[in-house]
C-alpha cells in the first residue's frame, strides 16, 4: 500500500531486512568508527573514509527498507533543493562579507591554522575536502540516514532531536584545539584545560543548534541539497574569508 504524506513506515522490515532501530545502531557504529578514523587520518585517506562511510550508511538505510526520499535525495526534489542551496550560499556570502568588513566582527574570522595555508591548499579545502570530506558524509549521515530512519519511527520532533544531538557530539574531536586555534575564543576561554573543555562544550551546543536548523531546511525543502548548500557555504566561505584576512 502506498504511503500517504506524513504517514510513518513500520519500524521493522521483517526477517529479510533490518529493523529501524537496528539500522540506527549500525549507523551509530559506522559514525563512531568514521569519526575516529577521520580525526586520525588527513588528506586522501580521510577523504576516502568519508566517502566509504557515506556509501555504507546509504546501504544501511536501504537494508532497513528506506528509499531515496527517506534520505532526502528523491529525484523529484533535487531541483527545489538546488534552488534553496543557491539562495542559502548567496545569503552566507553576504553575511560573511559584511562581517569581514566590520572591525567589530572581523576578528571572528581569524584562525591561526590559516597562517601557513597556500592558495592551492585553500582551493583543495574549499572544492574537495569540505564538500566531499565533510558536507557529503555529515549530511548523508545526520540529515539523510539518521533523520530518515527516526522520522519514520517517531516523527519530525524525534528525528530532529536525535539527529541534532548526535551532530553536536560528532564535533567533539574536531573541537579539541579550538580554543587555542582561534584568537577570538582564546580571549574568552584562555589556554587552560578547563577553558579547552568549555570551548568543546560550546562547540557541541552550537553545532547541535545548527543541526536543528539544517534539519528544518531538509524538512521544508524536502531535499538534502538545501542543508548541504548551507553547510558548504558556512565552512568553505569561512576558510576563504579567514585566508584573505590572515
Amino acid at each position: 500500500m502506498p504511503l500517504t504524506p506524513g504517514a510513518h513506515r513500520p519500524t521493522s522490515t521483517g526477517s529479510h531486512g533490518l529493523g529501524t532501530w537496528q539500522a540506527v545502531g549500525i549507523t551509530l557504529a559506522v559514525l563512531v568508527a568514521a569519526n575516529l578514523a577521520i580525526h586520525r587520518w588527513t588528506g586522501l585517506p580521510g577523504l576516502v573514509t568519508a566517502v566509504v562511510a557515506g556509501v555504507l550508511l546509504l546501504g544501511v538505510l536501504r537494508a532497513a527498507g528506506g528509499t531515496w526520499a527517506d534520505a532526502g535525495l528523491a529525484p523529484g526534489t533535487l531541483a527545489r533543493g538546488a534552488r534553496w542551496a543557491m539562495a542559502l550560499i548567496a545569503l552566507v556570502a553576504v553575511v560573511y562579507l559584511v562581517g569581514a568588513l566590520l572591525p567589530v566582527t572581523r576578528t571572528l574570522f581569524e584562525d591561526r591554522r590559516y597562517a601557513d595555508l597556500s592558495g592551492g591548499e585553500l582551493m583543495i579545502r574549499v572544492l574537495v575536502l569540505v564538500p566531499v570530506g565533510t558536507v557529503l558524509l555529515e549530511e548523508i549521515a545526520f540529515r539523510g540516514v539518521l533523520y530518515g530512519l527516526v522520522l519514520r519511527a517517531r516523527g519530525t520532533v524525534w528525528a530532529t532531536t536525535v539527529s541534532s544531538l548526535l551532530f553536536g557530539l560528532w564535533h567533539v574531536l574536531p573541537s579539541l584545539h579550538l580554543a587555542t586555534a582561534k584568537p577570538a575564543l582564546t580571549t574568552v576561554f584562555g589556554n587552560s584545560a578547563t577553558g579547552a573543555a568549555l570551548a568543546v562544550l560550546g562547540a557541541v551546543l552550537f553545532t547541535a543548534a545548527a543541526g536543528v536548523l539544517l534539519c528544518e531546511l531538509r524538512r521544508r525543502s524536502g531535499s538534502l541539497l538545501a542543508p548541504m548548500g548551507l553547510h558548504w557555504a558556512v565552512n568553505a566561505l569561512g576558510y576563504l574569508v579567514g585566508y584573505v584576512l590572515r
